[in-house]
């Protein structure tokens, strides 16, 4: 299922802003003690923060790495994700010209860094328990949908009730592609024009670890 919410007002402003407009359209999920919040990092967790906030349900995030074209990186040949989940997308790898030699050199890379956040986030907290739980998975928009194709999958050995993915925006084509992955799909503004999910938000720094960090050692909203 897409819901698609348009609003007149200009763009987002950030993505706190984002995070509390997305909050309004979960709010069947409001003070569930079954429903848990999973933002993926780095940029999804100011919108995930606020998101559980307003819902009063725990937050807890989900390491996912692009996996980007080599000469092209902002551009994704698949993703990986804790866990072990990797999504490789046979089709952009063909079409870029990119080799097996060069796939897992970018997949040693990103597997380097998705270590390196996992300790960097989780220290020695283990990851909140999903089974039998609905979940809500954050970021601050999608593009290819490539990372979140790939939190779906390593999400789904954790055998959670349901899967909800929550973003601010999405292109319409990639919406429709991983509503049939997720058991809902909540996208604020569904955009038929796509060149980037900042062209959405007047302020699109960069999230950085510091921010992540603090954003997750505030006063969790769970008792587990």
């Amino acid at each position: 299922m897409i819901s698609n919410w348009i609003d007149s007002e200009p763009p987002f402003r950030d993505r706190a802003d984002a995070g509390r407009m997305l909050a309004r359209q979960l709010s069947e999920y409001a003070g569930r003690d079954d429903v848990i919040v999973l933002a993926l990092p780095r940029g999804g967790v100011p919108v995930g923060y606020e998101v559980a906030q307003a819902l009063r349900v725990p937050l807890d995030v989900l390491i996912v790495r692009k996996l980007g074209v080599p000469h092209y990186p902002e551009l994704a040949m698949g993703a990986i994700a804790s866990g072990g989940a990797l999504y490789l997308d046979e089709q952009t790898i063909r079409m870029a010209g990119v080799t097996q030699p060069q796939v897992v050199t970018v997949l040693n890379d990103e597997r380097r860094e998705l270590a390196r956040r996992e300790a960097l986030y989780r220290g020695q907290r283990p990851p909140l328990n999903l089974e039998g739980r609905t979940v809500i998975v954050v970021d601050d928009g999608i593009a290819t949908g490539a990372t979140v194709r790939v939190a779906i999958d390593a999400l789904r050995t954790s055998k959670p009730a349901r899967i909800v993915v929550a973003v601010p925006v999405a292109p319409e084509s990639t919406a429709t592609r991983l509503a049939g992955l997720a058991d809902q799909l909540v996208c604020i503004h569904l955009a038929r024009h796509f060149g980037g999910v900042s062209q959405f938000y007047q302020l699109f720094g960069q999230t950085n670890d510091a921010e992540v960090r603090a954003l997750l050692a505030q006063p969790r909203q769970d008792t587990l």
